[in-house]
């Protein structure tokens, strides 16, 4: 009897601490104990749902998001998306990129014990482990390790916190003033934090990368830890089950929630999706879905060059006669503007015809005129708002007149007009 009494007491105390600690563990993606995970043919049914989805339905559950056109940096949706927020486990796009700019990816590592015991998500690193950097790097995006993520960090800068020094100096070098990182694997801190919309342009910035482009979108991947054959696949539940969907990257943790980064290209339109702050899995998976959707279905490109150049050579040929320069050598100016930053952009489908050009300039102008000289503008307006401007220049050098050319001109005009009084 005493001996019953015994192991109740243990079994009691043991499930005590697993109450206690058991809830508060704190992991950095959403691999096997996730109970909310969505089916192949829930993805199906949800795309059904979604084809012809507005923007007043979306109904996120995502705390912070945004849709970022790659192409002319534009955002075409945002909730929230330069708050700064947690963002578990998509700390490990700016971990991927630094590692690849900084390092030999063929390069062999041992595994520390520091690294080995780093808890959330792993690769299954042990302490001893050998194991290239590239096949660290397929874990790290692929099976989201942070095991792999710390052997990263000391294989480059020798400490998890000289490599945030390397992370965040990058941030700066591309102008995300609301991001800081502490880890390069995401767990919660207060002072690791970020923005959809940051994240957004640094994912953006590491697609151009074509070793990283190529590790977020792969599927499935062996690596070799010790020479022996491992099979690791990708978290991303997008990757392989939507449309045009190409990378990028999963997270959870207790204080960040669901997030995912998602690259998706269809036909010209290529764009990032960021959905931050999801209550369950389920709803990420939905709402990056139902964003992606509503993209594409409501937004096309337009050449905004092509429209400018036909309205100004238009707006030219009818006013080039009205211009006068004063004191000016020359009262034949030729114009052209500045170039466009972003050539082509995306407006709404039901907004292509809602496109006004606006050009401002004054037609007296004095002399001299230097070339580049800027006379006016052209602004390009969609419902009242400026959406894109740019400056009208003079060609050619147009200086004042010379002595030697009033003279002449003081003689023209006086043999002009003896023989027009029959002098």
């Amino acid at each position: 009897m005493f001996f019953y009494k015994y192991v109740s007491k243990i079994i009691s105390i043991i499930a005590f601490f697993i109450c206690i600690f058991g809830f508060s563990y704190v992991y950095a993606d959403d691999i096997d104990y996730s109970d909310d995970t969505m089916s192949e043919s829930a993805l199906d049914g949800l795309y059904f749902e979604t084809a012809n989805i507005s923007e007043s339905s979306l109904n996120l559950n995502s705390r912070s998001c945004i849709v970022l056109d790659r192409q002319s940096k534009s955002i075409l949706y945002g909730k929230n998306e330069k708050n700064k927020v947690k963002m578990a486990s998509t700390t490990k796009i700016m971990t991927a990129i630094v590692v690849i700019e900084n390092a030999d990816l063929n390069k062999t590592v041992e595994i520390s014990k520091k690294s080995a015991s780093t808890g959330g998500s792993r690769l299954g690193l042990k302490t001893g482990d050998k194991i290239t950097i590239n096949h660290l790097l397929y874990g790290l995006m692929l099976r989201s390790g942070n095991d792999a993520a710390v052997a990263l960090a000391e294989s480059i800068s020798g400490s998890v916190s000289d490599f945030a020094i390397l992370m965040n100096n990058k941030a700066k070098e591309l102008g995300l003033k609301n991001t800081n990182f502490e880890t390069p694997h995401g767990l919660d801190s207060d002072n690791h934090y970020t923005t959809a919309y940051e994240l957004a342009l640094l994912t953006d910035y590491a697609l151009k990368n074509p070793t990283f482009s190529k590790i977020v979108g792969t599927k499935n991947y062996t690596i070799n830890i010790n020479g022996y054959p491992k099979n690791l696949s990708n978290t991303n539940e997008l990757l392989g089950n939507l449309n045009g969907v190409y990378g990028v990257k999963t997270g959870f943790t207790n204080g960040a929630n669901r997030c995912l980064v998602t690259a998706c290209k269809r036909g010209n339109m290529d764009i990032i999706c960021v959905v931050l702050g999801a209550d369950t899995k389920n709803f990420r998976t939905q709402d990056s879905a139902k964003l992606i959707e509503y993209t594409f279905n409501t937004y096309t490109y337009i050449n905004i060059e092509n429209k400018i150049n036909e309205y100004f050579n238009n707006w030219i040929s009818n006013n080039k006669d009205n211009f006068f320069i004063e004191k000016g050598s020359s009262q034949n100016i030729e114009l052209n503007y500045s170039s466009l930053e972003n050539p082509i952009i995306p407006v709404k489908k039901t907004d292509v015809d809602n496109i006004e050009i606006f050009i401002d300039i004054n037609t007296y102008l004095q002399a001299p005129i230097n070339q580049n000289d800027k006379i006016g503008n052209i602004n390009v307006l969609l419902n009242n708002t400026v959406i894109c401007h740019c400056d009208i220049l003079n060609k050619k050098l147009i200086p004042k007149k010379s002595v030697y050319s009033y003279l002449l001109d003081f003689f023209t005009n006086y043999t002009y007009y003896l023989n027009s009084v029959g002098i």
